[in-house]
């Protein structure tokens, strides 16, 4: 497996100061501009291995991933990627028969211990699912809810944390006037950038997304993925992509699963250029290249 250092080439998007004013970096001249900016692991996962009854999806998988840079899972269906994605906070703890072995940990502390909050965890590191998923309520409530239940009730509080995030997802213009309209009319790309502001609006560290363009047109999607792009440098993303494509435009890191024996695992780790680029693996390149998969 290749553990490397921050590819000094891919751009990051940091904050100037206003949610929509993004300005593009390569992480080789924020290191040298701010040394203290070198992306530094923030979950740490070691032999991770995931089960459903008799069924194991995942064996020994290891990797880091680092603060502030996406890093993009690939690999054929069914080898484990959404598997590995729903352990890192635990959302596996909502599937009876899921057993999950290993460590992982986030900021130094392990999150598969028993002791662990799932609800904070949930709330710093949040998740964005293949299809969109708005709530049956306004697109105001959407928002709303997830701010109240975690004790934000102040009318004005509330009002600016909504324009802010709707803001940050390019959906503020769209929807300004239709905030009591039902989020279940607004197109699937504006559901998805919707889902998205949901899960930023608690403010996470941390965004997993699973095939979050699967379900969209190729308009809506160039939209999510310029989005994808802005959270770089401001948020910790993974994301699970079957679109090669996308992966080398979007990700710092990637890691390519594949199955060995009935079992996923992990092949092949590294900076997403050299994954794709020069990879250590020969099935590795044969999958980047097209030859299997």
């Amino acid at each position: 497996m290749n553990q490397m250092t921050p590819n000094p080439g891919k751009k990051v998007y940091l904050n100037q100061g206003s949610e929509t004013n993004h300005t593009s970096y390569t992480l080789s001249e924020i290191t040298e501009a701010q040394p203290c900016c070198l992306p530094e692991p923030h979950i740490q996962v070691r032999d991770l291995s995931v089960s459903y009854g008799e069924h194991q999806v995942l064996e020994t998988v290891s990797l880091d991933i680092y603060k502030g840079c996406i890093t993009a899972l690939i690999g054929p269906s069914g080898c484990g990627k959404t598997s590995f994605l729903s352990s890192l906070n635990r959302l596996t703890d909502m599937m009876p028969t899921a057993q999950v072995q290993g460590s992982i940990r986030f900021d130094g502390e392990e999150i598969l211990a028993v002791k662990t909050d799932t609800l904070n965890l949930r709330r710093r590191i949040g998740m964005i699912f293949q299809k969109p998923n708005p709530f049956p309520l306004s697109i105001r409530r959407n928002l709303y809810l997830p701010l109240k239940e975690n004790g934000i009730r102040n009318r004005k509080q509330l009002a600016q944390k909504t324009e802010k995030v709707l803001r940050e997802v390019g959906l503020w213009d769209e929807v300004k006037d239709r905030l009591d309209s039902p989020a279940l009319a607004l197109s699937g790309g504006q559901q998805q950038r919707l889902c998205i502001a949901r899960a930023l609006v608690l403010e996470p560290e941390v965004l997993l997304m699973d095939e979050p363009c699967s379900a969209l047109d190729a308009i809506a999607s160039a939209k999510v993925e310029e989005l994808i792009s802005s959270l770089a440098g401001r948020y910790t993303v993974v994301i699970v992509t079957h679109n090669l494509a996308q992966a080398k435009r979007v990700a710092n890191y990637a890691g390519f699963f594949w199955m060995v024996e009935k079992v996923g695992k992990l092949i092949e780790f590294g900076q997403c250029d050299s994954l794709f680029e020069t990879p250590e693996s020969e099935l590795t390149a044969a999958f980047v290249s097209g030859v299997c998969g």
